[in-house]
């Protein structure tokens, strides 16, 4: 979420040049990004992310969990929450058009929304998504805390798209001590801990950007309209 200064210029380069790479991962197989607005302050959250767990070891689906800070009033501070995870959601609502923002809420692709706690219905549109085109080739390559992104287009977009690098832990259990959820131990799923606005690109050429990385957290790169919009690609490496 860190702004660039200039939306229209093409990403520099970052770190020194690679000396060998992992096996990239590529977009081709286009997962369908899925992002869950939740906290641990909410008793209609915990079906979502047990939800969102049976969706984290997908491969066709990028499953995010954003802790939202908004209901640690009511007894119980979500020791996952960050203040940026709902200002997005907030983008979200302001983007769509509507005038509230709840939990559980998820997200698919940047333009779906969908009540968390409503498996039938996520997976339709997790279908539906699967099936869209993308005109965007995305590829990661990692070695020794040097991730290298490379992406191309097919057709030149209307705006420039934002590409962003977001990270996040797979599992962790918690003790809910007070609240709507006290006394429940509840394991949470693919908690994001980083979303960082890398750059901006206006898809008339390839992008190109290396950057350092630190920690074994899975890696993962979006690329999105603004707004916040569609996602129109992304990839992962863990």
């Amino acid at each position: 979420m860190e702004k660039i200064p200039n939306m229209r210029r093409f990403v520099t380069w970052l770190a020194a040049a690679l000396i060998g790479f992992s096996s990239p991962v590529l977009a081709e197989d286009h997962p369908v990004v899925v992002e869950l607005f939740t906290s641990q302050g909410c008793s209609s959250c915990p079906a979502a992310d047990a939800y969102l767990a049976t969706l984290a070891d997908r491969e066709d689906v990028i499953a995010l969990a954003l802790h939202v800070d908004y209901w640690d009033y009511i007894g119980w501070k979500d020791v996952f929450a960050d203040p940026r995870f709902t200002k997005r959601q907030k983008a979200y609502a302001i983007a769509a058009h509507r005038h509230s923002v709840y939990t559980p809420q998820m997200i698919v692709n940047g333009v779906e929304h969908v009540v968390g706690n409503h498996p039938v219905d996520v997976a339709a549109l997790i279908a539906k998504h699967a099936k869209t085109r993308h005109p965007i080739s995305l590829a990661l390559k990692e070695q020794a805390g040097v991730l290298s992104i490379s992406a191309s287009s097919d057709q030149v977009m209307p705006t420039p798209v934002i590409v962003q690098l977001v990270r996040y832990v797979p599992e962790r259990e918690v003790a809910i001590h007070a609240g709507e959820n006290a006394g429940k131990k509840l394991i949470y799923s693919n908690i994001v801990t980083e979303w960082h606005r890398l750059g901006d690109w206006d898809t008339n050429g390839p992008f190109n950007l290396q950057t350092q990385v630190q920690g074994d957290e899975p890696i993962v790169v979006i690329v999105q309209a603004p707004g916040p919009g569609p996602i129109i690609a992304s990839a992962r490496l863990r």
